[in-house]
């Protein structure tokens, strides 16, 4: 059964997982206590009947589900282009939540719009201008600054942080349409247009044609053990490949040891600025992800998986529920698991593991302190098995090509694959599949024809954002686990952003910091202060570096999680490496 938003593509009884008393069901959450009947509708402003009548019109026969909330605010939003107050009281009321927590998880997501009683909605299209580093230096400001002139009052222009798309810098959204290498031309044309092409992608038929799901059948069939399967990532070294590099044989055996039901989600909400590589693999062949994704869950033990695709990712989301669905109708083996996708709301934060599952329960993207670990007590208090999107999708490659395929590639003592996604001042950016452990420098010139034309070499960006800033004179280092924390850098999720003469490692880290300001999610003061305490000390051209120094040492102590533990690292590195930037 594959869920996109409430859809429920078996016809089962609407919020049917298990029965309703099952500890994991979310359907349990709907059903109301004695003191809650006893009640017609929560405490609060009062309900507009005919706000009424239009939400339980749009949510129709959809299970009035709490983890559904963030859905029906996307359903909202989408009909009506906001979100207006009485609207929210009267889904509290459908939903028998209090309105305050409604409202407090749709002001928390920046793509949700609310508009209170006396106020002007917002234009009726919005046009979002990428503001991240790879934008940003391709012309982004530019387009900014011409383009409410050029598009009238009708039409709201925002700066967004990192879309997802810097290979194609600038890039803008305009509505839900994708604007590629934007210019003030295409983003008028799209204005007019309102949709962008659908990404061609290898579909069911050519997937089994060319082998897909036989694996999956021979492990349904008996022919393969969950053991050989989880033996063969094991001998890989296949890691986590949304930045913590957690090994994945290991994971799965973790969760397997738990006691049932357990949970899957899978994280492809890659909002870390410089990346891009799920979305592209997701475009490019599906089911190549969806077959590795029904080998964990089948190995493991697994019933119910829930995937989380980022609000960005529009045309990616829809062509992925199109293949689920067909999955569903011609599936390749019984007994499929239950499928439900789910649809986030421009939150940076959700990509770390347990801010998705707070979001996936309908909940803020906050993270959540650990011990216990998602593994042990994770989406719905059950044990998850979290997974970034690009780590299934390498199982099926794997496990039929051998994993001494895998750990065969590497360059500079190192092993394995890494999808780098490469952006910045290289002549062809894009996805390259290069051995782990190859250093920048031959990454730009085997795998991107080289630095664009009239640009050197400056700096780079190992790994996005929050992975730090590296001089050109480190081009040598080997692009891995492991290899870059002595240097004050990660790899995180192998975002390249590539820097030239042209470019200044301090304004970079400028744009980054104002990013984690803008993206912190405000749970704990040293991340919520000490990001915005960072942009306005790095504001001024001479920094106070032994200020900087104590306020990172702060946040990386102090801080809940990834976030504002890495929020420093493009500041430390600058003070670091380019001291000639702000101290002169």
């Amino acid at each position: 059964m594959l869920t996109a938003a409430y859809t429920n593509v078996n016809n089962e009884r609407p919020g049917s997982c298990e029965p309703p008393d099952h500890p994991h069901c979310p359907a349990a959450a709907a059903v109301p206590s004695s003191r809650e009947r006893k009640r017609q509708a929560p405490r609060g402003r009062r309900v507009d009947p005919v706000a009424l009548d239009e939400v339980t019109a749009l949510l129709g026969s959809a299970p009035r589900r709490r983890d559904l909330l963030i859905e029906f605010l996307h359903l909202l939003q989408d009909r009506y282009g906001c979100l207006a107050t009485n609207h929210l009281a009267a889904l509290a009321q459908e939903l028998r939540m209090a309105q305050a927590e409604v409202y407090e998880v749709a002001s928390f997501y920046h793509h949700f719009d609310i508009v209170r009683e006396g106020e002007a909605a917002p234009a009726g299209l919005t046009v979002r201008v990428c503001a991240g580093l790879s934008c940003e230096m391709a012309g982004a400001r530019a387009l900014l600054d011409r383009l409410p002139a050029l598009l009238g009052l009708e039409v709201r222009v925002l700066a967004a942080p990192c879309i997802g798309r810097c290979e194609q810098a600038p890039a803008a959204l305009v509505g839900k349409a994708a604007v590629p290498a934007a210019t003030l031309e295409s983003i008028a044309a799209t204005v007019d247009r309102g949709t962008s092409p659908a990404p061609a992608h290898i579909g069911y038929d050519e997937y089994v044609a060319n082998g897909g799901y036989a694996l999956l059948r021979a492990c349904a069939a008996g022919e393969r053990s969950g053991e050989s399967l989880i033996e063969a990532l094991e001998h890989a070294g296949l890691r986590g490949l949304g930045g913590a590099g957690f090994p994945t044989g290991r994971k799965w055996r973790i969760v397997k040891a738990e006691g049932g039901p357990r949970l899957m989600a899978v994280n492809v909400d890659e909002g870390e600025p410089g990346t891009f590589k799920d979305r592209v693999y997701l475009e490019r062949d599906p089911h190549r992800f969806i077959e590795g994704m029904l080998l964990a869950a089948r190995v493991v033990g697994i019933d119910d998986i829930y995937i989380y695709v980022r609000d960005e990712y529009h045309d990616a989301r829809a062509l992925l529920a199109g293949e689920l669905a067909r999955l569903q109708g011609e599936a390749p083996i019984a007994g499929l698991p239950r499928i439900h996708l789910r649809r986030g709301a421009g939150a940076y934060i959700c990509g770390e593991e347990s801010a998705m599952i707070e979001s996936i329960e309908g909940k803020r993207g906050m993270p959540r302190l650990r011990p216990p670990y998602v593994a042990q007590v994770g989406l719905f208090g059950r044990p998850t098995l979290e997974h970034n999107f690009e780590t299934l999708y390498w199982v099926r490659d794997i496990v039929e090509r051998g994993p001494d395929w895998f750990a065969g590639q590497g360059r500079n003592g190192r092993k394995g694959l890494r999808s780098f996604s490469v952006s910045g001042r290289v002549r062809s950016p894009g996805v390259k599949l290069a051995p782990a452990g190859i250093s920048v420098r031959e990454l730009i010139d085997e795998y991107c024809d080289g630095m664009a034309d009239g640009h050197t070499l400056y700096a780079y960006l190992p790994g996005g954002a929050s992975g730090g800033i590296l001089p050109a004179a480190l081009g040598h280092l080997p692009l891995d686990f492991d290899t870059l924390q002595p240097y004050g850098c990660f790899i995180g999720s192998a975002a390249v952003i590539v820097l030239s003469q042209q470019d200044s490692a301090a304004a970079a880290a400028r744009n980054m910091m104002a990013f984690f300001r803008d993206e912190s999610c405000g749970q704990c003061t040293p991340c919520r202060v000490g990001t915005a305490k960072a942009v306005g000390l790095i504001a001024a051209p001479r920094w106070d570096t032994a200020l900087l120094g104590e306020l990172s040492q702060v946040m990386r102590d102090a801080s809940i999680c990834g976030l504002g533990q890495a929020a420093p690292n493009p500041v430390d590195c600058v003070m670091r490496y380019f001291p000639h930037e702000v101290t002169a």
